[in-house]
């Protein structure tokens, strides 16, 4: 049985997607993984390094790491017509040269977000940390992420959408491209391919069996939110479309590394459908 390093974050999407193999229901008698949960900066870290065979990563890093790593069509986190908010005390006045946190430098929402406001000064921190950043006056303002869109403090407003920067930046209905997956294309291709499938189907399984492993989560304690919460959560960002990539799904991630690309954060302009792990192989092998 050969043993894969798969890095995940520790947020509700992340674990629920992922549990499924955790828990045993999703098993391969050739693959076993090995998980690691970090927050979704340090995973993108890691994958420039090339140091996780596969991982959870921010779509806007992925043109970055993408001559050493293949995305995944599954386990996947869009936008649609909601993300990440910068949020500042209420009735606050922001100048041009805002202080602001980030949750990290290779996000998608660091991305729009320099894009957006490019004399905004930047400070990086843990996406638990930035509300209380910006409570104390620490920052001007800061970037939510995850859970934390779902509730923060009453004397905190939303400044602006993330996704409305997303929907002026690419002028077409397409959702927002956050979080994906990623894997190292130095594995055999036969091994990627049985990697997606037990990963897609871990998806599957998941969302088959919804209000029990949102329980069995809950009750080992994995998850930061109650079950209220969490149920709004797991609509947003691990739901049917989680499954695996759409045809306007992939249009809007091309939407996104074209964005990267005018604004001189990409080199080149990648086509996603090159990124992809060409699973006709497995047909080809097989006939």
């Amino acid at each position: 049985m050969r043993t894969l390093n798969l890095g995940h974050s520790p947020d509700a999407d992340d674990l629920f997607m992922y549990y499924a193999i955790a828990f045993g229901w999703v098993s391969n008698p050739e693959i076993s993984f090995q998980s690691c949960a970090l927050d979704i900066e340090t995973l993108n870290i890691k994958a420039l390094k090339g140091e996780l065979d596969i991982s959870a990563i921010s779509f806007g890093i992925y043109p970055l790491v993408a001559q050493e790593q293949c995305l995944l069509r599954t386990g996947v986190s869009f936008g649609e017509g909601y993300g990440p908010k910068l949020i500042k005390l209420k009735g606050k006045n922001l100048k041009k040269n805002f202080k602001v946190a980030l949750s990290g430098a290779h996000t998608t929402n660091a991305m729009l977000f320099k894009i957006a406001y490019p004399q905004a000064r930047i400070v990086y921190k843990n996406f638990l940390e930035i509300e209380n950043a910006v409570l104390s006056g620490e920052v001007d303002a800061g970037v939510l992420i995850h859970e934390s869109i779902l509730t923060f403090d009453e004397r905190l407003e939303v400044e602006r959408e993330i996704w409305d920067i997303w929907r002026e930046l690419n002028k077409q209905d397409l959702p927002l491209p956050l979080g994906g997956m990623c894997i190292r294309r130095s594995l055999p291709l036969s091994v990627a391919i049985l990697c997606e499938e037990m990963l897609t189907k871990a998806v599957k399984v998941a969302l088959e069996n919804k209000p029990l492993l949102s329980k069995m989560l809950e009750e080992r304690n994995l998850i930061r939110v109650d079950s209220k919460k969490l149920e709004t959560y797991l609509n947003l960002y691990a739901n049917e479309d989680s499954i695996s990539l759409s045809s306007k799904q992939l249009e809007a991630i091309n939407a996104l590394f074209k964005i990267g690309f005018d604004y001189k954060i990409y080199a080149q302009i990648l086509e996603v459908q090159d990124c992809l792990i060409p699973t006709e192989y497995k047909e080809f092998r097989n006939s």
